[in-house]
């Protein structure tokens, strides 16, 4: 089909490139818009779009004021060129907003964990912070993102590691100095090495990248230090082509991956703050003999004994809904978490990492166990590290020194196994930045053995289109071969487990009962051994009777994180007051735990438990029927194989 004699061919130039468009003369400005925006990013602020005749100084129009004017009328010919100028749309804490979607486009399958479409309405158990591109970047962050104080903290100090004089090498006086004994930075490997400290702190991490990225001596525009790595598709390519998977190029394909031990990690030390809180959660363990599973609840605190370092203190592990076996555990639906976060807030904690166990009783009948983990067979498993990094995903940290406002995590993973001497220990890991990344792009999957991970199989070679949901570029890892020397070699099929996590220290302090210093109160989710949360209890642990009530006992009996959140499931107190009881649990103040007594609703509590010990029916639960739980019956199916030939006689 011939042109139409009276078009006339228009040439548009914006930041993004050249475009052309055939137009009809006699129509309106304002119709363009659909056709110029097909040529534009799609994070473009429609409302912001301007035409010029020059690249500068010219006289600049916008689009939205020119209507009821026709092209021919401002004199364009054939040929002849625009310049486009437009601002990008808005942002919110590092994304752009949402963009529509349709059944025909559902949201980018990249964006969830097992490779599959997502449609826009799906619900997901899990699910990471969604990323639509790499390239969504924040101008400034360090002036519009919001860290934690403790990251405000340590970007004030300098982390300079002080030396006293030499003795034998300084020659100057007390108020002088010389490289014997001027401070080390934070990120010095003499100092790593002989303090045997086997990984950067995240902020020493910072000062390093920092003095190589920004130098005042060049005085060039400051830049954010880091970067998240992107291992995916990129989203909205400016070459024009359709979107992954119906067109690619080198644009917006990820690059080859080569692999390489993290040299620093996010949080360096994990400290329980009392061993009691790792005792009652073996409790389970030791009467059942089957593995479990809790969340960490706590808070960060600077680490003094590594420069710059950041610890995570445990307060308190809460144990989901889930069916425990010999070799494992399964999580099912956690539909209170929203709750349990609630009260860890109120008393100033919140999620910070998750732990189960994997041990095996060694027969001996002296209490020690099996040791499965060690330098020959693995530390922490494929699966294990692939769990550790959607749940990384889903907890990113927040920082104003990278470019999309987020950078690692602070989540850690702790497994409590045996060690080489039959006892129990504790090991504490994270998953590296490049682990989760992988996970997200979803490039990866567990192994039949434990220390050995698999790149998924490449789907780009198949023919249907619309079966392709993801793109594997090349993987590599670099490793110390028999003659001392740095060689890569390719990750496919399978590449070593230790490539994607880093480990962590962990203790317990000498002189600290922690923060819930009366936690005795049944542990959440015990069913299966006998052990219920019940209204008699509370009465029991709150010093209540049908004939007294020993309001004093009550006040320092609530320090006990699981009678928080039991109290909260009840839902007999308001906002105030419950802010108030988690207050006195976390401050132990007898002065405002009498305040507590005084209120109506703690009144009301109190008079619950004093009659038939029923829970009050404040608010309503579903009835848990087995039978429509798929997930729970082929978590059953499995537990009552494992025990089909064990008799009771």
């Amino acid at each position: 089909m011939s042109p139409d004699p009276k078009s006339i061919l228009l040439r548009f130039e914006s930041r993004n490139g050249q475009f052309r468009l055939t137009v009809d003369p006699t129509n309106e400005f304002p119709a363009l818009l659909p056709r110029i925006l097909d040529n534009l990013p799609k994070t473009v602020d429609s409302r912001t779009l301007t035409l010029s005749n020059k690249p500068h100084a010219g006289e600049d129009r916008l689009l939205s004021s020119l209507h009821g004017v026709a092209i021919e009328e401002v004199g364009l010919k054939h040929g002849d060129k625009l310049y486009i100028k437009f601002a990008e749309a808005p942002q919110v804490n590092g994304h752009s907003l949402a963009p529509i979607t349709t059944p025909l486009q559902p949201y980018n399958s990249s964006n969830r964990l097992n490779g599959l479409p997502i449609a826009p309405a799906e619900d997901l158990p899990i699910t990471p912070v969604r990323q639509e591109s790499s390239s969504v970047t924040i101008k400034n962050p360090w002036e519009v993102v919001r860290q934690s104080p403790l990251d405000d903290r340590l970007d004030k100090k300098d982390g300079k590691i002080a030396r006293p004089q030499d003795p034998k090498m300084c020659k100057h006086g007390l108020k002088g100095m010389c490289d014997y004994c001027m401070p080390l930075e934070p990120f010095s490997p003499k100092y790593l090495e002989e303090k045997k400290i086997k990984h950067l702190s995240f902020h020493s991490h910072l000062r390093k990248i920092n003095s190589a990225t920004n130098k005042p001596e060049l005085k060039s525009s400051y830049m954010p230090p880091l970067s998240e790595p992107y291992y995916r598709v990129k989203r909205d390519c400016p070459s024009g082509h359709p979107q992954w998977p119906e067109g690619i190029c080198t644009k917006c394909q990820p690059s080859a991956i080569t692999l390489q031990p993290q040299s620093f990690r996010m949080v360096d030390h994990v400290e329980f703050a009392s061993p009691g809180i790792i005792d009652s959660f073996l409790n389970f363990w030791r009467i059942s003999g089957a593995q479990r599973i809790g969340y960490l609840y706590g808070h960060y605190e600077e680490y003094t004994e590594v420069p710059l370092g950041i610890k995570a203190v445990v307060e308190a592990i809460y144990e989901p809904p889930q069916v425990d076996e010999i070799d494992g555990c399964t999580l099912t639906s956690w539909e209170s978490e929203k709750e349990t976060d609630e009260v860890a807030y109120l008393c100033g904690l919140q999620k910070v990492g998750v732990i189960f166990t994997d041990l095996i009783d060694a027969g001996a009948g002296d209490g020690t166990v099996v040791c499965k983990r060690h330098r020959d067979s693995y530390y922490l498993s494929s699966l294990e590290v692939i769990f550790s990094a959607r749940l990384q995903a889903q907890n990113p940290k927040t920082t104003k020194w990278s470019d999309t406002g987020r950078f690692g995590s602070d989540f850690v993973t702790c497994v409590v196994s045996g060690d080489e001497d039959g006892g129990i220990t504790i090991s504490c890991f994270q998953a590296s930045n490049s682990a989760v990344e992988m996970a997200r792009a979803d490039l990866i999957e567990p192994s039949a053995d434990p220390s050995v991970m698999l790149v998924r199989n490449d789907s780009n070679d198949e023919e249907d289109s619309e079966s392709r949901t993801r793109y594997i570029p090349e993987v590599f890892y670099r490793r110390i071969n028999e003659y001392g020397a740095s060689v890569q070699e390719n990750a496919k099929p399978s590449f070593p487990v230790e490539y994607l996590f880093v480990t962590l220290t962990h203790g317990f302090p000498k002189d600290s009962a922690g923060l819930f210093n009366a936690s005795d109160f049944p542990i959440e989710n015990r069913e299966a051994i006998g052990e219920g949360q019940e209204l008699r209890r509370v009465a029991r642990k709150l010093g209540i009777s049908s004939s007294k009530v020993d309001a004093e006992r009550g006040v320092r009996s609530v320090a006990d994180f699981h009678l928080l959140c039991f109290i909260h499931g009840m839902g007999v107190l308001n906002k105030d007051e419950e802010s108030l009881l988690c207050h006195v649990a976390r401050t132990h103040d007898l002065a405002e735990g009498f305040q507590l007594l005084n209120t109506s609703g703690w009144a009301t509590l109190l008079a619950i438990l004093q009659e038939s010990g029923e829970r009050p029916p404040k608010r309503s639960f579903p009835a848990f029927h087995p039978e429509d739980d798929e997930s729970y019956l082929k978590a059953s199916e499995q537990l009552a194989k494992r025990f089909k030939g064990t008799s009771l006689r």
